[in-house]
């Protein structure tokens, strides 16, 4: 009796395989690829697969680092010093693990080079288009406002000399050129003058508030401000970790993946310390006199010195966020033969996808007038999941049977499901918080000369 029950096992292994291979398929169509993007790079005209974990470190500091961290100091006045110190560790912490769980997905399911792959693998089509869109969207209005924070940049430095336009030309020009390279080890070596330049326009702006000589009132809690105002300005908070939309990107170019996790806890230990350390000192300086962004309670002389040391930071962040949408359509739209070829017509395609969505970028810096509160509703829809939402459910999918075999995958399913709801109130939320703002403030002139300077 016992090769019945052999050739009935072998039948059963057959058709799970079977039925394995087919959802295989699914996923392999849905991705655009069932396995690494960039494949056996062995005798290929360009290497993908090349940047060591220090290298990726800096990209991401470069990435998610930028000058949104002087807008945090004013985040301390609108909800207090104890209250905003608690949500600079505490989402720091969050934004640590939601992105050590995206490396684990990457390992898991190699094909992963951005959200839309692994919208794909946990929802089918309609999960990678979604996911697709959304990233891309994101992407373009965030290089738009560093177009933008280049030509308030300008403004600054030149005392508003010429039409704002040409200085946002000249950031669209700039930027295009510095996204040329089609590697994101190209991008590391810019990742390490950007890492420096912030950092130093940071020190400035602090020594600058911490040498005046005033009296100055803190709130250690405020609690009569109003919700919009101050979940408007919890935003800035959660946004200052949202570099986790570039991470599939950025894993899929490293020589050893599996060394993920050494680049992800370089980027969130520098990120919380310089975060917190930053706007503590900047608040206690200044207290309720804090401008955003924080150069504005320098002094003129200072800000224009810290914008001029910050200037490759503002240009370098905002090309690595241009270098992942490109990268994206890249891959998507190109055969991977011409992916890993160094000839005029894969040369070609990229120079006119970057040219394309640069273009695009421009024109949205320069044609929508309330252009913060926009940026800020677009964030609350989709960085709300990027950084925090769907790592909840790509852990739920990855341990889905084992939700409740031990002790601590107990915890951790607790911990994930709940990080779900959070990405939905962060969303909820962030739409409302920009709606109100959205309402509150006048519009502005599309495509004006006017002084936009912040100072």
């Amino acid at each position: 009796m016992a090769n019945p029950v052999r050739k009935d096992d072998e039948n059963i292994e057959t058709i799970n395989d079977t039925a394995e291979e087919e959802e295989a398929g699914k996923i392999r169509k849905v991705t655009s690829a069932g396995e690494d993007p960039f494949g056996n790079e062995e005798g290929a005209g360009i290497k993908y697969k090349t940047m060591t974990w220090c290298q990726t470190a800096f990209v991401m500091i470069a990435e998610t680092v930028s000058l949104g961290i002087l807008s945090l100091p004013s985040t301390l006045k609108a909800v207090g010093l104890i209250p905003g110190i608690i949500l600079l560790v505490g989402l720091g912490i969050l934004a640590t693990y939601t992105g050590y769980v995206l490396g684990q997905f990457k390992l898991r399911y190699p094909q992963v080079h951005t959200f839309a792959e692994a919208g794909g693998i946990i929802a089918g089509r309609w999960g990678y288009e979604i996911f697709a869109l959304g990233q891309l969207l994101f992407l373009v209005f965030v290089m738009g406002a560093h177009i933008l924070s280049f030509s308030i940049m300008m403004n600054v430095l030149t005392d508003h000399a010429t039409c704002t336009i040409w200085f946002t030309i000249a950031g669209f020009a700039i930027s295009l050129i510095c996204t040329l390279p089609r590697t994101m080890k190209a991008m590391s070596y810019m990742s390490y003058l950007s890492s420096a330049s912030v950092l130093a326009a940071v020190f400035i702006c602090m020594i600058g508030v911490g040498v005046s000589d005033k009296d100055v009132s803190l709130r250690i809690f405020n609690s009569g401000i109003k919700l919009y105002e101050g979940f408007g300005a919890v935003t800035n908070i959660i946004f200052a970790y949202a570099g986790h939309v570039a991470f599939f990107t950025l894993f899929s170019e490293m020589k050893d993946p599996k060394e993920f996790h050494k680049a992800l806890y370089t980027l969130q230990i520098t990120d919380t310390i310089l975060y917190t350390v930053t706007a503590v000192v900047i608040y206690c300086y200044t207290g309720d006199d804090v401008r955003s962004p924080a150069l504005g309670s320098t002094g003129p002389l200072l800000a224009k010195i810290a914008y001029g040391i910050a200037l490759p930071t503002i240009v370098i962040a905002g090309v690595i966020n241009g270098h992942v949408a490109v990268k994206y359509l890249y891959i998507r739209l190109v055969p991977r033969e011409l992916v890993r070829s160094t000839c005029w017509k894969s040369y070609s395609i990229w120079v006119a996808i970057l040219s394309a969505l640069w273009l695009v970028a421009w024109i949205i810096a320069s044609a929508i007038p309330v252009f913060n509160n926009l940026l800020g509703l677009i964030s609350a829809l989709f960085l709300s999941w990027f950084t925090y939402g769907v790592s909840g459910y790509l852990w739920l999918f990855m341990n889905r049977g084992n939700w409740f075999k031990t002790k601590w995958n107990t915890m951790l399913t607790i911990l994930n499901a709940a990080i779900i709801p959070l990405g939905v109130t962060i969303m909820i939320l962030g739409l409302y918080s920009s709606g109100e703002a959205m309402k509150r403030e006048a519009g502005g002139m599309v495509f004006s000369c006017a002084d936009n300077s912040l100072i």
